[in-house]
């Protein structure tokens, strides 16, 4: 017979109620969850005194939306107090790295997430559509970049976007906004970067790389 996982776990603690947002499903899934206990198997939790609840979300990228989903659910209930909705560690999550100047960072940038860094990025996985990966510096993706991709936000218009699979929903570097992809003139999207001339956002091959390095 299967065990059924449970996506919710609710532990009590000295202060209250933790609640456990399983990170290996959908959110989907944790919301039908999160309904399920909360009307069915622990009613005994809603009444009595107020009870201060803290929500840890695991290594989920959560957005200010299914936060807002999450407290509406535990707070319709009278006698729980949301205090924090927080995640262990923000997904995706940071390598050691030997150099100063570039951060590693791996994980999924799924739809409906945003991951904001300080600084160059190398990072090693995807960014699907709906997703957002924004950083001050240049980012380079080894995978494949198919959301949106803000590099140099603070106003670096020396930033550059580099994917190994670059066909996103929307590029920018600093203020400058890319066309959309089928007008790029390219045929292919692979191992490819842009970067900012003359104003405009250009794309070319990361083979050509060296040469952007010399004239900037």
């Amino acid at each position: 017979m299967a065990v059924t996982k449970h996506h919710v776990m609710i532990k009590g603690v000295k202060d209250g109620l933790v609640f456990l947002l399983d990170d290996n499903c959908s959110f989907e899934e944790v919301i039908q969850e999160l309904h399920h206990k909360l009307e069915k198997t622990h009613q005994k939790i809603l009444t009595g005194p107020i009870i201060h609840v803290h929500v840890k979300v695991g290594t989920r990228m959560i957005t200010n939306q299914q936060k807002e989903e999450i407290r509406s659910i535990i707070g319709q209930k009278g006698n729980l107090l949301i205090q924090s909705i927080e995640s262990q560690t923000v997904a995706p999550s940071e390598i050691p790295s030997n150099t100063n100047d570039v951060k590693l960072i791996k994980g999924i940038v799924r739809s409906g997430q945003t991951f904001v860094n300080e600084g160059n990025i190398l990072f090693l996985g995807d960014v699907n559509p709906g997703g957002e990966l924004i950083s001050s510096g240049s980012i380079y993706i080894m995978g494949s970049l198919r959301g949106m991709a803000h590099a140099g936000v603070n106003g670096d218009h020396k930033a550059i976007i580099a994917a190994s699979h670059l066909r996103p929903t929307q590029l920018r570097i600093a203020s400058i906004i890319s066309r959309p992809p089928d007008e790029w003139g390219m045929s292919e999207a692979f191992m490819e970067f842009a970067y900012v001339k003359d104003g405009k956002m250009e794309i070319d091959k990361i083979h050509h790389l060296n040469k952007l390095d010399i004239e900037q």
